[in-house]
């Protein structure tokens, strides 16, 4: 059954009449249609701001360690009905049901440490210079959130937004990717459940340039005191400068192009089944996914070699069964994808057989991939340092392969597409993986794993292209949903001047034995 959908703000569904109708499609099997979804215009998202601003004072005076119970009550909530949930994202985005089942699981995760956190939202006692005068530091909340996310992870990563926004005292407006509609709006009802009060959390459904236009109204109007965006790097860029014309620092997880490197003491059968599956996980639609092999030249055929030769025996297919990968995620990364096939030059070499759509003519192992987005796995040996398959973010299964001579080298290749969000390293040598630890420009670092993988109470963020040093997930992500404020308490009963009216002992600095 077709589900409808529309936003909901103050707790009430808000069917924007003026706004486009959507379609979010299964991509396994496009003729089918999970949700009709009602988009919102620019002047609902900013409503829905003001909205957000008004319950959350409410909120920020609950006590935190109640705020706790209500993200453990979540927890429990996604728990007991993770299979529904993870059978949803299936559906919706094509991604195998196992992966679902653990993206379901990483919201549990983020809700367990988090519970806690709502007790440890401490702040410090802080010594004077002066006497009868104490100095105290608190965590606060921002207020408004405003958080957009993408599709390929369309509950986890939402939550490491959520989860700590919420715990912190702060409302929450959410604007998820419009072709992940049926999961985002599933996962809101949980939330909701948990006994959020109305307009602490809200969602809009909205296409991109109408949530950027809405969200420019409410960062004018001052509603809107923080802004979470995961994303393409170029977007990025532009919220990025739309929060600094309101002075304010937005949390930016963006793109990536992860390297991988391949030290001749590797265990290569490791490092194959590493690159496998960063490479062609989720259909290489990860921000985290493997973009380049840097192999060192000792063991750069034997690594091609074994590579393409598990590429070849990887399944793909419904994302239903067993598979390394299902479709691609919808119409539009299917085109995008198309482009990036065009970036092989003819001095690389595609060391896995066909390339482009599976179809009944361009079959894969069996596989027509009739009714659905299904791309053959690619891997391109030869690319070189110049080439657009190695400088820029390919949103897709399609990993490249380069030699290097030394790690010098390949840190220097490593760093050189300019993002740094994730990397991972194969050796069985702890000072190359620690001279490579300090050289790379990456948020995340993998010392023989692969370049995807996270785990809720670690920080997960990039540098460079990949973002702005803002972090998710841990207690790093604390800094990005509360502001310090200190104060001073004066119980002198005089005015005491800092940095004046301060006691000073004098030392014989002349003094000699």
């Amino acid at each position: 059954m077709t589900r409808q959908i529309s936003s909901v703000i103050g707790g009430k569904p808000a069917d924007d009449a003026t706004g486009p109708a959507y379609e979010s499609v299964n991509p396994a099997r496009t003729s089918e249609t999970v949700a009709k979804v009602r988009l919102a215009s620019e002047a609902t998202f900013a409503w829905a701001c003001g909205v957000a601003s008004a319950a959350q004072r409410e909120w920020a005076a609950v006590p935190a360690p109640v705020r706790g119970r209500v993200i453990a009550s979540i927890g429990r909530l996604v728990e007991a009905n993770a299979e529904a949930l993870a059978r949803l994202v299936t559906a919706e985005i094509g991604k195998p049901y196992a992966e679902a089942l653990g993206e379901v699981r990483e919201i549990v995760d983020t809700c367990d440490f988090f519970l806690g956190e709502g007790r440890r939202l401490y702040g410090q006692t802080v010594p004077s210079e002066m006497p009868d005068k104490s100095l105290f530091t608190f965590r606060v909340p921002v207020g408004v959130a405003a958080v957009i996310t993408a599709g390929n992870f369309p509950v986890a990563v939402p939550s490491w937004y959520l989860v700590p926004a919420l715990l912190c005292g702060n409302a929450v407006v959410w604007k998820p990717a419009e072709h992940a509609a049926a999961s985002a709006h599933a996962m809101y009802r949980l939330f909701a459940a948990a006994g959020l009060p109305d307009g602490v959390l809200n969602i809009v459904f909205a296409d991109g340039p109408t949530t950027f236009a809405g969200l420019d109204i409410a960062l004018g109007e001052g509603t809107v005191q923080k802004v979470g965006f995961t994303g393409s790097t170029a977007v990025g860029r532009r919220i990025g400068e739309l929060c600094g014309r309101h002075l304010q620092s937005p949390c930016l997880e963006l793109g990536g192009k992860n390297p991988m490197v391949i030290m001749p003491d590797a265990d290569l059968d490791l490092a194959v089944e590493g690159a496998l599956f960063s490479g062609f996980g989720t259909a290489g639609q990860r921000c985290t996914s493997l973009g380049t092999v840097l192999v060192h030249e000792s063991v750069h055929q034997e690594f091609v070699g074994r590579y393409a030769r598990a590429v070849a025996g990887a399944s793909v297919g419904d994302p239903a069964g067993d598979v390394l990968y299902g479709p691609m995620l919808d119409q539009r990364f299917a085109d995008r994808y198309e482009d990036y096939l065009g970036w092989i030059e003819p001095h690389h070499t595609v060391v896995t057989g066909p390339t482009g759509r599976i179809t009944a003519d361009n079959p894969r192992a069996g596989f027509d991939g009739a009714g659905g987005l299904y791309y053959h796995p690619v891997v391109v040996d030869g690319v070189r340092p110049q080439d657009r398959l190695f400088l820029e973010e390919t949103f897709g299964p399609i990993v490249g392969v380069t030699s290097f001579a030394g790690l010098d080298e390949a840190v220097e290749l490593a760093n050189r597409p300019g993002y740094g969000l994730s990397s991972s390293i194969y050796t069985t040598d702890p000072k190359s993986a620690f001279r490579f630890r300090a050289g790379i420009g990456a948020g995340m670092v993998s010392v023989n794993n692969s370049t995807s993988g996270a785990e809720a109470h670690l920080p997960f963020g990039g540098n460079g292209k990949s973002g702005n040093g803002s972090r998710q997930s841990g207690q790093w992500v604390l800094d990005q949903f509360t502001r310090w404020q200190a104060m001073n308490w004066d119980y002198s009963g005089r005015l005491q001047k800092a940095q004046m009216d301060v006691a000073e002992i004098i030392p014989d600095l002349d003094f000699k034995l």
